[in-house]
């Protein structure tokens, strides 16, 4: 019988809300395990090691990103699926920072395939963009441009650094409203 009641989910459950708590670089077999109130050894037979255990949080993360954005945009198109999404992917961020933070980690695409929670982000993403019409490469741009902003303002957020009186939701809106109005009106490369 495992010690703890630890299993593979519990562990990477744990580690989640510890990522989230404290930071996804400061999540490691001891603290997890003391956290348990079990010897490091213990997660060994769960765990092969911390990058083992942070893929694993990086997993659970994009499943529950993917949860989180596909029902926020669910039956919604344009300007209302792109506020839709950025908020989600806002409220996501800021909600659970360790989670956000190991979404973004590097994964082999073999493990990465193991799961759904990726490709459903992806998926969701260009079913957001199906509206504005884009073909690639304006596709691949366009969804680089809002994932690098997006993180850009979270990240900005998260440590503060929005400083002026200006209500920093009313600034978001804004900016996902310029954003869609780009889309909408998007310059082709193949005009370029």
């Amino acid at each position: 019988m495992p010690r703890a009641g630890l299993t593979p989910e519990r562990v990477a459950e744990a580690a989640a809300d510890m990522a989230d708590a404290v930071g996804l670089e400061n999540v490691t077999i001891s603290a997890l395990a003391r956290s348990f109130g079990v010897a490091d050894a213990s997660l060994y037979s769960h765990v092969k090691n911390v990058r083992d255990l942070r893929v694993r949080v990086a997993m659970r993360a994009a499943s529950d990103f993917a949860d989180r954005i596909t029902a926020a945009v669910a039956g919604r198109a344009g300007r209302d699926a792109l506020l839709a999404f950025a908020n989600a992917y806002r409220d996501f961020a800021l909600e659970h920072p360790g989670r956000y933070a190991a979404t973004h980690i590097e994964i082999d695409p073999e493990v990465a395939a193991q799961s759904s929670g990726g490709a459903r982000i992806i998926e969701a993403t260009y079913a957001v963009f199906h509206a504005y019409g884009l073909t690639e490469p304006d596709l691949t741009d366009a969804v680089r441009l809002l994932r690098s902003t997006f993180h850009g303002y979270v990240g900005l957020e998260a440590i503060g650094a929005f400083h002026d009186p200006r209500d920093v939701q009313a600034s978001w809106e804004r900016g996902v409203n310029a954003l869609a109005t780009l889309l909408e009106n998007w310059p082709s490369a193949a005009k370029s």
